[in-house]
């Protein structure tokens, strides 16, 4: 495959100051995005598009909650004609919102909204292109020819939006990439940026730019490395088209906020996106609120606190690679990031205490059920625990306090950078450093460096808290330094809808980037909230995994059975499978594609019919969806990965 990446890895402004990144302007309508507007919001109804009352008052309650922009499906011809009843009745009823039709395989049905609504939306992998899965080696001969051939289709749908004023999404999805992209790049990032630039240099060649794009995929490091990839390779071919963020198939509750949280927020904070859709299987209006925490956060993210620039890239932004680092007990190396519960507001007396952070302890039998979401580590401060912990648990608490312990066999010290002046005496087994990007010099390095079995704990104050961490991780790559690191965040009085945001895409974004070791999340919100958020974030960022993962897509009028109701009797029987991932699709459209990643699929593919998929191979077709579970649940039994509920 030949090397597309170029020197230098640039995909933002700045590594270390907010700005955003500036787009040219394109009106949907009378609401313009890119340029100096705002980041805008948008969703997806759900509704049958024939059914025009229900996608009306749908489109109504979207708009109402936030979305500035609400697509709808139109999959054929009819539904098409229908976006015009639909958009007169809006307007009867004083709502101008403007409309985005949804366009898969059907060129006609594009063709005639185009001249009804404000923005169509094109996946190229089913648009004009061949998806059957099949792998051909194209010459260079016939891959020129298969792009004249997508253009001479792509082609009327181009000139209509031009002769009509009406945007254009060119929107790439992982999981349906044509087989031309695949035979030629893979199932990778730089191919769904491909997949996207040649449907806009056919665009561009009849002088229409009025576009935007994106880059969606479920699985979030590869959703942000195609964004990445996207504006590096805009810049080469001097373009600077809008960016339509989204992790497409998120799923629904905690799960999906926070996948969506890691993946949107990661490119947000590094000034990147113009309007979000956060993809849930939930209501459409349900998603607005969480689109809208996510841009809010950077509204008066300019003028943080200086950090110092990155003068030079060490670290490829468009792959995947966990920063070296020592193997010191269960932190560091190739182990997944550990979690540490912070427990020093609390006064912990009792084993049941330590419920709601994964240990449950059984008097009866003087026994430690140890859950899939146990933490490593409690930091108790200036306390001690009276009662026996299991093995697999340590606390670590304040040098001086750790300093006046008989026993240190559990307990682990943590120094503030002040301690280290004094000449403190070391624990060998870990020792935890706390410190900031005030605190780096010289000096402290030659420290540092005299710390047996050291990790360091990355805090900041900095509003701009992602990138002062980062700017951390760049001095210690530059400088080679190989200790594990613990990054922690203070959230106190932050209300828990608003926490799910912001550490998911705090922590998150340096998790994708293979920075942290571990992380510690400090909040005044209920312990088991938190503990549940801090590994639903590794879950997320696909660093740690301790449950199930569900990629289930947010439905919309091509779906054939009710998912959110599928979704949590599927979740109810299978939420137990540590590690298997579940795709739950509405219809074909977002079928074997769309649940690249999953293991397992349950594909609506009729009314009443279900479709199972292991991979993208179908298993069992068109099944009966009353046994559909039961089958699902069968098929993985007979993989060996079945295991029952405790």
């Amino acid at each position: 495959m030949e090397n597309v990446i170029k020197e230098p890895f640039k995909y933002c402004n700045s590594l270390t100051e907010y700005s955003r990144y500036l787009t040219r302007e394109v009106r949907i309508g009378d609401v313009a995005m890119g340029g100096n507007n705002p980041i805008r919001i948008q969703s997806m109804t759900t509704t049958d598009t024939m059914d025009t009352i229900a996608t009306v008052e749908q489109t109504i309650r979207m708009y109402e909650a936030g979305s500035e922009y609400v697509r709808i499906t139109a999959p054929s011809k009819k539904e098409a004609q229908n976006l015009a009843v639909i958009k007169k009745e809006l307007k009867n009823r004083g709502y101008d919102v403007p409309l985005i039709a949804d366009i898969h395989f059907t060129p006609n049905a594009a063709e005639i909204a185009a001249r009804i609504v404000e923005k169509v939306r094109v996946n190229p992998g089913n648009y004009a292109d061949k998806k059957k899965f099949n792998i051909i080696e194209y010459t260079d001969a016939q891959y020129e020819a298969e792009i004249e051939r997508i253009a001479e289709r792509f082609s009327p749908l181009v000139k209509i939006c031009k002769e009509e004023g009406t945007a254009m999404r060119i929107g790439t999805n992982h999981g349906s990439l044509s087989d031309r992209i695949m035979s030629r790049y893979g199932d990778t990032p730089i191919g769904m940026v491909e997949s996207a630039l040649e449907f806009v240099r056919i665009c561009e060649s009849l002088n229409y730019y009025n576009l935007v794009l994106s880059m969606k995929a479920s699985n979030t490091r590869v959703m942000i490395q195609a964004y990445r990839l996207l504006v590096n390779k805009m810049e080469e071919e001097g373009m600077n088209y809008p960016l339509h963020l989204g992790v497409t198939e998120a799923g629904d509750g905690l799960d999906g906020r926070v996948k969506s949280a890691v993946g949107i927020g990661a490119l947000l904070e590094d000034g990147l996106g113009d309007t979000i859709r956060v993809s849930l299987t939930e209501a459409p209006e349900a998603e607005c609120p969480v689109a809208i925490g996510l841009a809010d956060r950077y509204k008066k993210r300019s003028g943080h606190i200086y950090i110092p620039n990155i003068e030079k890239v060490v670290k490829d932004p468009f792959m995947y690679e966990k920063r070296s680092t020592q193997n010191i007990a269960k932190i560091g190396g190739e182990q997944v990031p550990v979690v540490v519960a912070d427990l020093s507001a609390h006064t912990i007396e009792t084993a049941a205490q330590l419920l709601d952070i994964g240990y449950d302890y059984s008097e009866e039998l003087d026994k430690w059920h140890i859950s899939d979401q146990a933490v490593d580590y409690v930091y108790l401060g200036k306390q001690n625990l009276n009662f026996e912990i299991p093995g697999t648990l340590q606390c670590i608490v304040d040098y001086d306090y750790w300093n006046t312990l008989d026993s240190k066999t559990s307990y682990l010290p943590l120094y503030m950078v002040s301690d280290l002046d004094n000449t403190p005496a070391f624990s060998e087994q870990l020792n935890f450093v706390t410190l900031s990007i005030q605190d780096w010099s010289d000096a402290l390095l030659a420290k540092l460096s005299s710390i047996p079995n050291l990790v360091l704990v990355l805090t900041s104050d900095n509003t701009h808290w992602m990138s002062e961490v980062r700017r951390v991780f760049y001095y210690l790559l530059e400088k080679k330094i190989a200790c594990p690191v613990v990054l922690k965040r203070n959230y106190t009085d932050v209300v828990y809808d608003s926490l799910i945001l912001a550490s998911s895409t705090d922590f998150g974004s340096l998790l994708v980037d293979g920075l942290g070791d571990g992380i510690w999340l400090q909040s005044t919100q209920a312990l088991k909230n938190v503990n549940e958020l801090a590994f639903t974030i590794l879950q997320a960022s696909r660093t740690r995994i301790s449950k199930t993962e569900y990629i289930s897509c947010p439905s919309c009028g091509r779906t054939l059975f009710d998912l959110e109701e599928t979704t949590a009797m599927i979740r109810s029987r299978t939420d137990h499978l540590k590690g298997v991932k579940i795709g739950i699709m509405g219809c074909i459209v977002n079928g074997p594609g769309e649940m690249a990643d999953a293991d397992y699929g349950y594909v609506g593919s009729g009314v009443g019919k279900i479709t199972l998929y292991k991979g993208q191979e179908v298993m069992k077709r068109n099944i009966p969806s009353e046994q559909a579970v039961d089958e699902l649940i069968q098929l993985i039994k007979d993989d060996g990965y079945w295991t029952e509920k405790i």
